[in-house]
């Protein structure tokens, strides 16, 4: 009986300590994953950011850039002709850009405020002011590239 019991003891022992390790793979995969799709965005914003530079510096346009940036001020929205919310971000290189948002195409960011994150996708417009971005929803015709932006984890396109 003392030697059933101990077998079984060793039995749970064993198996507590190969699930433990697969926990720890598992956690450790979890962890590779994320660090990768985090640097993979970093690479992602940074080569954005660098496009916009490159773009301001040498002043072209029609340039399609990808990028995240602080809200630095929301503005107005523009009613005339296609309705647009308009607000400024500032990227972490210092270039701010004006954001150009078709509404009548996309759904507007109600909860947009100064300091909030906003990630884009767009169509980069030289002005001396550092530029401005539009194209940030799908284009109903097929034609255009496809812009969005991004706040706190919901796309707008």
């Amino acid at each position: 009986m003392i030697k059933l019991l101990l077998v079984i003891v060793i039995a749970v022992v064993y198996t507590a300590y190969n699930f433990s390790g697969i926990d720890q793979v598992a956690s450790a995969k979890q962890s590779l994953v994320q660090d990768v799709a985090e640097r993979a965005t970093s690479a992602a914003v940074t080569a954005g950011e660098q496009a916009i530079s490159e773009a301001f510096q040498s002043r072209n346009s029609n340039v399609l850039v990808e990028a995240t940036g602080r809200v630095d001020k929301v503005l107005a929205d523009d009613n005339q002709g296609s309705r647009h919310q308009r607000f400024i971000v500032k990227l972490d290189n210092g270039i701010t850009v004006l954001i150009a948002h078709n509404i009548d195409l996309a759904s507007r960011i109600d909860s947009l405020k100064a300091g909030d994150e906003v990630a884009f996708k767009g169509e980069y417009e030289w002005n001396a002011k550092g530029g401005l971005v539009h194209w940030t929803h799908h284009d109903p015709q097929g034609q255009h590239v496809a812009g969005w932006l991004r706040h706190n984890g919901q796309t707008y396109q």
